[in-house]
Parts: C-alpha cells; sequence; structure tokens
C-alpha cells in the first residue's frame, strides 16, 4: 500500500503545503508519525519528527537543531480530513498551540491567532469551541505528567 499524502494547511496565513518530503515512519488508525526537515529553515532548527493523532485533534512534534539535540516539544491543535479515494489527508492548523521545554517548561501560545481566526470568520464558532477542548484535554494529558504514555509510540523513533 502507498504511504498516504500529507497535507498542513494554515488559517492564518492561508496556505496549504504538500509535506512531500516527510517520511512515514509508523502508521496505524489511530496516529501516523513522520520524520521531516524544516519547510523554512532556522539558525536552530533543523529537524523533527510529528506524531498526528487522529481522533484527537492534535499533533505533538519534537524539534532539533542541527547538532540533533532537543529543542522542545512543540503541540499544535489541529483538525484531520481524510479523503479514501485519495489517500490523503489534510491536517488544519487550528492556531493554539503548546511549547514544552526540556526543563518541564510549559507555554501556551497564539490563543490571539483563534480569536483573530473567528473574527475574520476563518472558523466557525463549533471549530473555535472544539479546538479549545482539545487544547484543554492536551493541556490535561501534560499537567497530570501523562505526555510520556501519550508519546509512547512516537519516542520509538526519536534519536537516543
Amino acid at each position: 500500500m502507498q504511504p498516504p499524502i500529507l497535507y498542513r494547511d494554515r488559517l492564518i496565513p492561508k496556505e496549504s503545503v504538500r509535506l512531500e518530503n516527510d517520511i512515514l515512519l509508523y502508521q496505524d488508525n489511530n496516529i501516523i508519525i513522520t520524520k521531516w526537515h524544516a519547510l523554512k529553515p532556522r539558525k536552530i532548527l533543523s529537524h523533527g519528527f510529528s506524531c498526528y493523532y487522529l481522533n484527537k485533534g492534535y499533533k505533538i512534534s519534537c524539534f532539533y537543531n542541527h547538532e540533533n539535540q532537543l529543542l522542545y516539544w512543540y503541540c499544535d491543535i489541529i483538525s484531520s480530513d481524510y479523503n479514501p479515494n485519495t489517500n490523503t489527508y489534510h491536517f488544519t492548523d487550528l492556531l493554539a498551540d503548546v511549547i514544552i521545554y526540556p526543563d518541564g517548561f510549559v507555554k501556551v501560545v497564539d490563543l490571539e491567532e483563534l480569536s483573530d481566526a473567528l473574527t475574520q470568520g476563518l472558523i466557525s464558532v463549533k471549530q473555535l469551541q472544539e479546538a479549545l477542548c482539545q487544547l484543554s484535554t492536551l493541556l490535561d494529558i501534560i499537567y497530570r505528567g501523562d505526555l510520556p504514555a501519550e508519546t509512547q509510540k512516537l519516542r520509538e523513533f526519536l534519536p537516543v
């Protein structure tokens, strides 16, 4: 079976990018794990690994620098749309994000963009509610200390 075609869709700025260079490492009915190089190279960010939780509304990624050192965990709130006819996933970034630094510091970011998207009519009230619930669920997992269990399969692919 051919690997699925993956797209990252953004609302702000509006764009759809085919993740054609991402390498599929694992897939089952609940998750997709990929390895990737930064789409927009930066001084610090080089590459990473992402786990798309297809039924939970978030993606958890590990960002690495050029020396293969972990920079942080980056969690995107997303919606997933799958077309079985084309074996294509569209993952829409719903703007709210959580960054977890190696020292354990947790930072929620981009909530103002979520508000802007509603104001600009880019998302519905229902989508906003779903994004906030998904964010709350993810934060509960993080604050309970359950992130290692949640990311167990992803961790199998990470560098030591």
